[in-house]
């Protein structure tokens, strides 16, 4: 979840197109940019597929009720024509590859992780390097093409919609550390603690508690990447203990926080 309603805030608008609605002259092209203010990227969707991951720090990027997170590690599979919105706070450092649809078979009709390898990056940094000739670039994307497929864990976090549940969803962007039990917000908002997680499960997957795991997880990928200690990071997304926080990063990313940290 990212909070855009903050100061200094860069909003960019691009256009919406249809796949394959622009004939590209490349089978794999790509750009870079690092990003010096916070900066919001408007409903947007592109002719061609889309690669994106950073080379520093964590994004965000939303299609519809799904936000994934995107980092050096973990990048995002975006099929063309897909209309999404992203949110990159100052000092990303973002990196896209766009990939033709006349040519390229896609790896998902629908957006899907993608874990960005030493090999997958070091082949997309040959694509980038200038004079490449064009056997050497056949190849190249050849290679691409070869090893991309979907990531088996994905940094995504459904956000549910329900009117019951906005003012939770609310207060948890706000402050991800608000610590309200399910009880607590049964109470409150004068339900059930059944109906609030039957709630969770028809439009998230999840139940409130993994829920709430879930959304603290993507807000702690985002201090991971910038190099805050790990008990650091467990208490400012809100969990009691380093060990709880381990747990449930593995469970949301499969891995622990420092061999995430070093990916």
């Amino acid at each position: 979840m990212s909070t855009i309603d903050v100061p200094e805030v860069d909003r960019r608008t691009l256009p919406l197109y249809e796949a394959g609605s622009v004939e590209v002259p490349y089978v794999i092209d790509g750009m870079d940019e690092a990003i010096n203010r916070n900066t919001f990227w408007e409903e947007h969707s592109h002719p061609t597929h889309e690669l994106i991951w950073n080379t520093r720090g964590a994004s965000s990027l939303t299609v519809g009720s799904r936000t994934w997170t995107i980092t050096p590690a973990v990048g995002l599979w975006i099929p063309a024509g897909v209309r999404h919105t992203a949110w990159t706070p100052a000092g990303t450092w973002y990196r896209t590859a766009m990939f033709s649809v006349q040519t390229t078979t896609p790896i998902a009709d629908e957006p899907v992780a993608v874990d960005v390898t030493d090999l997958l990056r070091l082949l997309l940094d040959r694509l980038a390097e200038p004079g490449l000739d064009d056997a050497s670039r056949s190849k190249t994307e050849a290679m691409v093409l070869d090893i991309l497929a979907p990531a088996p864990h994905e940094l995504v976090l459904r956000i549910p919609e329900a009117e019951l549940l906005i003012p939770i969803v609310r207060s948890l962007e706000a402050d991800v550390r608000d610590g309200r039990t399910l009880e607590e917000w049964s109470t409150q908002l004068g339900v059930s603690a059944r109906t609030i997680t039957r709630q969770f499960q028809s439009e998230t997957g999840l139940g409130f508690s993994r829920w709430l795991a879930a959304a603290r997880i993507q807000r702690a990928i985002v201090l991971l990447t910038d190099g805050e200690s790990i008990d650091e990071i467990a208490a400012a997304v809100g969990f009691r203990s380093a060990s709880a926080f381990g747990t449930a990063f593995r469970r949301v990313t499969g891995t622990s926080p420092g061999r995430f940290r070093a990916q």
